[in-house]
């Protein structure tokens, strides 16, 4: 065969083609999926077959035909556009490769990487708002280099180390909501790195990663619409309009908070104002704070034999009727500024004095702090410590399990 360092990529669309498939083993199951997944007809010629072959023959059974016997010639490979060999024995793969070229036919020989007329790449697919960006290695024969790019590729893009931005204007725009996590820049999610790759615009919250917002390249407009306590600069209806006013305008739109956007973060609503527009919405989970901050000060919010539920509640919200044990968790957000009236409220409503409560300002950042006290004494001890927001209250029996309860 020619030297496979000079081969020449090429695209194939396979839909509705037929590929002929040799062997049954688990080589032969990993290409089979993917010649399926391109849309293509398959007559596969074993004996055998392995389980995954079998299932996947049960997933398309309108799409593979299995002939349940060895190579029988040249016939087999009638009406076929690609061929692909992965038998295991050498002379029979080879003769297949053979036959294939004496048809003009390309042929897969899997066994062969060196030697094999055709061969597929390494790949990976990564989705961007623009359409589906498809990387391809080949390494002349070598799979263990093609990989090994491909997985640096591959993790580039996802974390958003290349810049995957357009140079030409769209006609229409789009919005994602992502949530940002805690704060900390390593909670960001990989779906959340590759929709920055790709904005134009980012619109802010103050509770956002920051730090992956500063290493934005400056092409990339951003917008703060932070909030503080009491200080509502862009009210919610400006920040709607912003998300519409941008996607009009041919924008990819990352609308980019802290937390989660479906957890106490009006997510829902920016989904609703954007689709009412007829602008396409994509919403990122994030690692929401009612779970992630009392975890980064050693606090489960169920544990076996001490809390088995949780409730997560606004602290700006009256606290709805809950079961009055400590052994059920309770979450408030944005509960610093009422912490006196929620303590006393849950003291009412039948929960012991003696209840622990943990306040953690600024989860997982440097300036981490917790404060530790009970339904009794909590906002006397807040108040002497200086307790800020962003803060995220846990009351429960789950509080003694905190790294450093004091």
């Amino acid at each position: 065969m020619g030297d496979l360092k000079a081969a020449l990529p090429v695209v194939l669309d396979l839909t509705g083609r037929l590929v002929a498939v040799f062997g049954g083993g688990p080589v032969t199951g990993r290409r089979l999926r993917t010649f399926l997944d391109e849309g293509a007809l398959v007559r596969l010629v074993s004996p055998w077959i392995c389980e995954e072959v079998h299932d996947l023959m049960v997933e398309h059974p309108e799409r593979v035909t299995w002939l349940q016997r060895d190579y029988a010639g040249p016939t087999d490979l009638d009406e076929a556009w690609l061929v692909h060999t992965a038998t295991g024995d050498p002379d029979v793969d080879s003769t297949v490769s053979a036959d294939a070229a004496g048809r003009r036919l390309w042929c897969i020989d899997a066994t062969d990487s060196r030697g094999t007329a055709a061969s597929i790449p390494a790949r990976t697919q990564v989705s961007t708002p623009d359409g589906t960006v498809t990387v391809a290695v080949h390494a002349g024969g070598d799979p263990v280099l093609s990989t090994t790019v491909r997985d640096g590729i591959d993790l580039a893009l996802r974390s958003g180390g290349l810049d995957l931005r357009r140079h030409r204007p769209r006609t229409s725009g789009w919005v994602a909501l992502v949530g940002g996590g805690p704060g900390a820049d390593g909670l960001l999610t990989a779906r959340g790195h590759e929709l920055l790759a790709s904005a134009d615009v980012v619109v802010v919250d103050r509770l956002a990663p920051r730090g992956v917002v500063s290493r934005l390249p400056e092409s990339v407009r951003i917008i703060d619409v932070g909030k503080t306590p009491g200080h509502h600069p862009v009210p919610q209806d400006r920040i709607n309009a912003i998300l519409v006013e941008e996607a009009e305008r041919g924008h990819g739109v990352v609308r980019l908070k802290g937390g989660d956007p479906y957890v106490l973060g009006r997510g829902g609503e920016e989904r609703l104002a954007c689709e009412a527009h007829g602008i396409p919405v994509e919403v990122v989970p994030g690692v929401t704070s009612a779970v992630s901050v009392p975890a980064a000060a050693g606090i489960p919010l169920t544990h076996r034999g001490v809390a088995k539920a949780f409730t997560v509640v606004s602290g700006h919200e009256q606290i709805p009727t809950l079961p009055p044990g400590s052994d059920h968790t309770l979450v408030l957000l944005m509960g610093v500024s009422t912490l006196r009236d929620s303590a006393n409220s849950l003291v009412a409503e039948g929960r012991s004095s003696d209840c622990p409560v943990a306040i953690i300002e600024r989860g997982f950042l440097p300036t981490q702090r917790v404060t530790i006290g009970t339904l009794g004494d909590i906002a006397d001890v807040a108040l002497f410590r200086g307790v800020e927001s962003p803060a995220v209250v846990v009351v429960g029996d789950v509080v003694r399990l905190a790294h450093d309860p004091r």
